[in-house]
Protein backbone atom coordinates (compact mmCIF):
# COMPACT_ATOMS: atom_id res chain seq x y z
CA UNK A 1 0.00 0.00 0.00
CA UNK A 2 1.30 3.41 -0.97
CA UNK A 3 0.16 6.64 1.26
CA UNK A 4 0.36 9.52 -1.47
CA UNK A 5 0.39 13.17 -0.92
CA UNK A 6 0.68 15.90 -3.31
CA UNK A 7 2.37 13.88 -6.04
CA UNK A 8 4.81 11.93 -3.69
CA UNK A 9 5.01 9.19 -1.84
CA UNK A 10 4.56 9.31 2.12
CA UNK A 11 4.81 5.80 3.45
CA UNK A 12 4.66 2.58 1.69
CA UNK A 13 4.43 -0.94 3.14
CA UNK A 14 3.34 -4.42 2.09
CA UNK A 15 2.12 -4.90 6.07
CA UNK A 16 -0.56 -2.17 6.88
CA UNK A 17 -3.17 -3.41 9.71
CA UNK A 18 -6.77 -2.62 8.20
CA UNK A 19 -9.18 -1.36 11.26
CA UNK A 20 -12.31 0.45 10.08
CA UNK A 21 -11.35 0.52 6.77
CA UNK A 22 -8.50 2.71 7.55
CA UNK A 23 -4.79 1.37 6.65
CA UNK A 24 -2.21 1.65 9.19
CA UNK A 25 1.39 2.08 7.88
CA UNK A 26 4.01 0.58 10.65
CA UNK A 27 6.01 3.17 11.63
CA UNK A 28 9.40 2.75 9.92
CA UNK A 29 7.35 2.59 6.52
CA UNK A 30 6.84 7.06 6.87
CA UNK A 31 9.40 9.18 4.61
CA UNK A 32 9.62 11.11 7.83
CA UNK A 33 11.26 14.26 5.96
CA UNK A 34 7.19 14.82 5.26
CA UNK A 35 5.63 14.33 9.07
CA UNK A 36 5.87 17.27 11.63
CA UNK A 37 4.13 16.30 15.29
CA UNK A 38 0.62 18.45 15.31
CA UNK A 39 -0.46 19.40 19.01
CA UNK A 40 -4.12 18.34 18.23
CA UNK A 41 -5.54 15.38 19.46
CA UNK A 42 -8.71 12.99 19.55
CA UNK A 43 -10.29 10.21 21.73
CA UNK A 44 -11.43 6.83 20.10
CA UNK A 45 -13.80 4.87 22.79
CA UNK A 46 -12.27 2.03 22.03
CA UNK A 47 -8.97 2.68 20.71
CA UNK A 48 -7.73 5.00 23.13
CA UNK A 49 -5.75 9.11 22.62
CA UNK A 50 -4.85 9.35 19.22
CA UNK A 51 -2.07 12.09 18.08
CA UNK A 52 -1.23 13.57 14.85
CA UNK A 53 0.62 15.02 11.88
CA UNK A 54 1.11 17.36 9.97
CA UNK A 55 1.98 16.66 6.13
CA UNK A 56 4.06 19.13 4.40
CA UNK A 57 5.27 18.13 0.56
CA UNK A 58 6.83 20.41 -1.47
CA UNK A 59 5.30 23.17 -0.12
CA UNK A 60 1.82 22.25 0.69
CA UNK A 61 0.77 21.50 3.99
CA UNK A 62 -2.05 19.73 5.19
CA UNK A 63 -2.65 19.92 8.75
CA UNK A 64 -3.59 17.11 10.67
CA UNK A 65 -3.76 14.48 7.78
CA UNK A 66 -2.37 11.43 9.56
CA UNK A 67 -3.36 9.97 12.87
CA UNK A 68 -1.68 7.28 15.37
CA UNK A 69 -2.36 5.75 18.85
CA UNK A 70 1.00 6.32 20.88
CA UNK A 71 -0.29 4.32 23.46
CA UNK A 72 -3.92 2.49 22.16
CA UNK A 73 -5.65 0.24 24.68
CA UNK A 74 -5.53 -3.23 24.85
CA UNK A 75 -7.87 -4.23 22.51
CA UNK A 76 -5.94 -1.94 19.81
CA UNK A 77 -2.56 -2.81 20.66
CA UNK A 78 -1.73 -4.17 17.69
CA UNK A 79 -1.85 -0.64 16.10
CA UNK A 80 0.69 1.41 18.75
CA UNK A 81 2.39 3.87 16.52
CA UNK A 82 0.93 2.71 13.37
CA UNK A 83 -0.22 5.49 10.92
CA UNK A 84 -3.55 5.99 8.91
CA UNK A 85 -4.52 8.81 6.58
CA UNK A 86 -7.42 10.90 5.60
CA UNK A 87 -8.34 14.54 4.18
CA UNK A 88 -6.77 14.21 0.94
CA UNK A 89 -3.76 12.02 1.73
CA UNK A 90 -4.60 9.02 -1.42
CA UNK A 91 -4.04 5.36 0.26
CA UNK A 92 -3.82 2.95 -2.72
CA UNK A 93 -2.39 -0.40 -3.46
Amino acid sequence: MKAIFNGEIIAESNDTIIIEGNHYFPPSSLKKEFFKESTTHSTCPWKGYASYFTVDVNGTTNKDAAWYYPEPSDRAKEIKGYVAFWNGVKVTA
